[in-house]
């Protein structure tokens, strides 16, 4: 074929998907009519990832199961706003790895609100101004958020999905070479992160200066001489400044993990992850009992920690299966006094 015949063959197929994602949007135009009547949420987490492993399962072309997540996650996002535009409010500002992992989610049409606070996010959808808030749970370097299990404790809304965002810094700068850096500005946690390259390149002596965000870093490097900044590639490309160094964490396995909140809970989508707080009696061999339940009913425990809240140990507990298994029903049935459920989601990652 020529160029102007593949081409036009393209075009044909362009306005053939084009036709079938309008048809499309009319069937999920009736299905939300159906869900107003009932009060069910528009988002439903377990039925995208079912649709998602039903075409990756059949696909025998040349995308790739990233390449559909992506296309599809964004036509989902999409449909949802046509039917019901609804406000997403995460940890900001713009252009922080928080709000990477809402647009992973919830695609670039929505209603973003960056609010500068965990508990801020929280307080957002408890009184309803947003639909849906993304926080994050914690770091695969650094461990878990505590300010996100004091909000879980505080807060009677559910989680209703996880995502893993893969952390990659960038060093940031209008100046021409390191040698002109006199200040550094980034997150406290960024630092840390990339303390290896900082060293290698001759830039632990010089001023580090931690702001609230990676994103407010970028910007402030832009604005005065001899600085930079470490942060995130987005938020270097945001406020246009240049970028001298890419993948300077010192860990090729930096990941931090993201709970979205809202206020429903999900059906069981057959991969599922629990998460709950336990407070237990303070009695010898109490969480040792607590865990051996788990184990007998073959329970797979992914992650237990331990905080201290006004003097009382909880424990923030994941583990394998939705909160309808019946195992998992016993479990919350026997220790109903101690258990606070927080949600049951798609699983995404056993740990990071």
């Amino acid at each position: 074929m020529t160029l102007e015949e593949l081409r036009t063959n393209i075009d044909g197929i362009d306005d053939q998907l084009l036709e079938l994602i309008n048809q499309r949007m009319e069937f999920v135009h009736m299905v939300g009519e159906l869900k107003n009547t009932t009060g069910a949420p528009i988002y439903r987490p377990e039925r995208e990832q079912s649709i998602l492993n039903r075409l990756k399962g059949n696909n025998k072309g040349r995308l790739t199961g990233k390449a559909i997540d992506a296309l599809f996650l964004e036509l989902f996002a999409v449909a949802r706003n046509l039917e019901l535009p609804e406000r997403i409010a995460y940890l900001g500002p713009e252009a922080s790895f928080t709000h990477q992992a809402a647009e992973s989610r919830f695609g670039a049409m929505s209603a973003y609100l960056p609010v500068g606070s965990i508990k801020g996010v929280f307080r957002e959808v408890n009184s309803g101004r947003a639909k849906f808030g993304v926080i994050p749970i914690e770091n695969s370097t650094n461990g878990i958020v505590n300010d996100t299990v004091q909000s879980l404790i505080q807060y009677n809304l559910k989680i209703i999905a996880e995502v893993v965002v893969n952390i990659h810094h960038v060093f940031a700068t209008t100046c021409e070479g390191v040698e002109d850096v006199k200040k550094i500005y980034s997150k406290d946690i960024a630092f840390g992160q990339c303390s290896n390259f900082l060293e290698d390149v001759g830039l632990s002596a010089v001023e580090h200066i931690p702001v609230e965000s990676t994103a407010k870093a970028a910007k402030l490097a832009t604005e005065e001489p001899n600085s930079a900044a470490i942060c995130s590639g987005v938020a270097a490309t945001m406020y246009s400044l240049p970028i001298l160094f890419e993948n300077i964490e010192d860990s090729e396995n930096n990941k931090t993990r993201f709970f979205v909140v809202s206020d429903f809970d999900n059906a069981p989508s057959g991969d599922d992850k629990t998460s709950i707080l336990v407070t237990l009696p303070n009695t010898p061999g109490a969480l040792v009992a607590f865990l051996n339940d788990f184990e007998e009913a073959n329970i797979n425990l992914t992650k237990i920690k331990s905080h201290i809240v006004e003097g009382t140990s909880v424990f923030f507990l994941e583990f394998a299966g939705h909160a309808e298994d019946e195992p998992i029903r016993k479990i919350f049935d026997k220790y109903r006094d101690s258990i606070k459920f927080l949600g049951s989601y798609v699983r995404e990652a056993d740990d990071i």
